[in-house]
């Protein structure tokens, strides 16, 4: 029962977002982002304690600028997620656009595969879909969602132009296959992780528990890696989905010292996008939770 009065209340809202004129749809959107920031404390304070961590510097009234910029990030994002099923080419050109794509067709060209090592930043779930309706579909790894039906219907979405889904308990060996067949996968990269899938990397100054999967099979086949983020650019009005540069990886002979070298260098292009664009990135997550042997944790 609570399962299918949770598809049909998302369903429900999806619908209304997605047929609303946008700039009325980004309205209401913001009205219940500004409720969840305001009703869910315990939001609040992981976001308030993350860019403590991150941004010392900072005033608490700068920090505070940032977290309620976060929720109206992801009332954007809510509102594009509603509407992307009627997306073509056509009517998105004004208010979608792509930098760096270079940079993806080259490492593309190369026919080992390409890993797009991305994030919850700006608008996650808009750019793997763009990117496949501009003619390049691509993997995602993701984790189910607990709903079932609700896990199918976004799925579908997802999948409408020729993406398809790797599941996380089943990932290594998806993306095995795709770089063996030179396909193109995205990562989310950003979250708290567990030895032994994670290893800890630099992240804002503190040690971080990262998936380290990325770089164990960037290794092992050669694919080429670099970031992708789509980001709400205030001075365009407008997403733009961003490529960087191809990450370089060493390889040294030591596997395991490797594996955490290029984890870093992953680490370190997010937390340079994230830098340049703090208001639209996840600082509602307990990025930092798991603490190397011995650290105390970060989070009371």
């Amino acid at each position: 029962m609570r399962e299918n009065l949770e598809f049909w209340l998302v369903l429900a809202v999806a619908r209304t977002l997605g047929w609303m004129p946008r700039s009325l749809a980004r309205a209401c959107a913001g009205l219940l982002t500004a409720c969840v920031y305001r009703a869910f404390g315990r939001l609040r304070r992981v976001g308030r304690r993350n860019l403590e961590l991150a941004f010392p510097e900072l005033t608490a009234a700068e920090r505070e600028r940032i977290l309620r910029g976060v929720y109206r990030s992801l009332g954007r994002q809510l509102v594009e997620f509603c509407r992307m099923s009627r997306y073509t080419p056509e009517n998105t050109r004004d208010s979608i656009a792509t930098e760096g794509l270079d940079n993806y067709l080259e490492a593309k060209a190369r026919g080992k595969g390409v890993l797009i090592v991305t994030g919850h930043l700006g608008a996650w779930e808009l750019s793997s879909f763009y990117h496949s309706l501009m003619g390049h579909p691509m993997g995602m790894v993701i984790r189910r969602l607990d709903n079932r039906r609700l896990d199918a219907y976004v799925n579908g979405i997802r999948c409408l132009h020729g993406n398809r889904v790797l599941h996380k308990d089943d990932f290594a060996r998806g993306l095995l296959t795709a770089m063996r067949a030179g396909d193109t996968v995205g990562i989310l990269m950003d979250t708290n992780m567990t030895p032994p899938q994670g290893v800890f990397v630099d992240y804002f100054g503190r040690p971080a528990c990262t998936a380290s999967g990325l770089a164990r099979v960037a290794l092992k086949t050669g694919a080429a890696v670099l970031p992708g983020f789509m980001l709400w650019e205030q001075a365009q009005g407008r997403y733009v989905l961003h490529f960087g540069q191809e990450l370089e990886f060493v390889r040294t002979g030591n596997t395991e010292a490797d594996i955490v070298a290029a984890t870093q260098a992953c680490a370190a292009a997010t937390e340079q996008w994230v830098r340049r664009y703090p208001d639209q990135w996840l600082w509602i997550h307990r990025r930092w939770k798991t603490r190397p042997p011995g650290e105390p944790g970060l989070y009371s």
